[in-house]
């Protein structure tokens, strides 16, 4: 869970760590105060046909404590839920600096590397040998 030191999670019912991991791309205003983090989970746990309907936000637990964003929408495929796409904004600097923080520890609780789109400015973050 998400009390051990260093480790983060994400959750979409309360105290249900989703065991499938996040596709992350992160975009910034030019001034770097605020933007967006888009998540993207193919096929995760909380599709299941007798929770789908009570997701009620996506929930970023760390040992600092968690972020919430209720902006979370289902994404189907001929009728069919497929993946969860989720945003998270911020505001400051400060909310900025405390998103990345988690998502440092999200990376490194599941294994995952990131990359720095220079051109556009973005930041993904992406499974390590995963197709």
């Amino acid at each position: 869970m998400a009390e051990a030191k260093g480790t983060a999670s994400i959750q979409f019912f309360r105290g249900v760590d989703e065991p499938v991991v996040a596709d992350i791309s992160l975009t910034r205003s030019r001034d770097g105060r605020t933007g967006q983090a888009k998540f993207v989970f193919e096929q995760p746990q909380a599709l299941a046909p007798e929770t789908f309907g009570n997701i009620g936000g996506m929930w970023m637990v760390d040992e600092e404590g968690e972020m919430v964003t209720r902006e979370v929408n289902g994404k189907f495929v001929n009728g069919v839920p497929s993946a969860l796409e989720a945003t998270y904004t911020w505001k400051t600097e400060e909310d900025f600096e405390r998103f990345m923080r988690f998502a440092q520890r999200y990376a490194d609780s599941n294994g995952l590397g990131y990359s720095q789109n220079q051109k556009s400015d973005q930041t993904e973050g992406t499974s390590e040998g995963q197709d």
